[in-house]
């Protein structure tokens, strides 16, 4: 059974970052400006309480789309893996979702750090982090996905926190 939804934008990314990079994303403050001509100020109010916000967006940029297994990264010391066992950009729906810290809250704009999107990518949705909502139990993830977030969020150089 296939079904297709259609989505709108609730708003906007800005940042410095024009292309897709594989790291160094903790130094791209970035802001999301909600459409004015769907959202006023208030559907951002209390936003400010929360420390962190689940971004959902759109790979707009992606020119291709994988459906089976590939080397992460093209990769070949890490194994071959489907789509669905990585994050890369080039997925089905080119959905995107990130955890990242919420600096301020001003009008229809939140202003936020790590968040791993380019300039003008399209944001479908913005959730608080609650802890009620984070993992349950122990993560487990295969070495190759530790080694290929080491420099992800840190510039090259700067090594990982």
């Amino acid at each position: 059974m296939t079904q297709s939804y259609q989505v709108t934008p609730i708003g906007w990314v800005q940042n410095a970052r024009r292309t897709a990079e594989d790291d160094g994303w903790s130094a791209v403050p970035s802001t999301i400006t909600l459409d004015p001509a769907q959202f006023g100020a208030e559907a951002l109010a209390g936003l400010d309480a929360f420390s962190h916000a689940e971004v959902l967006f759109l790979f707009h940029a992606a020119d291709t789309v994988h459906t089976g297994a590939r080397h992460p990264r093209g990769n070949t010391d890490w194994p071959r893996v489907g789509i669905f066992a990585q994050r890369g950009k080039d997925r089905p729906n080119r959905l995107g979702a990130t955890i990242c810290e919420i600096r301020a809250v001003s009008g229809r704009v939140v202003e936020v750090a790590g968040l791993d999107a380019i300039d003008g990518t399209p944001v479908l949705d913005i959730k608080p982090v609650m802890s009620g909502f984070e993992r349950r139990g122990a993560l487990r993830e295969p070495p190759w996905a530790r080694e290929i977030m080491a420099a992800y969020w840190h510039p090259p150089g700067a090594g990982s926190a």
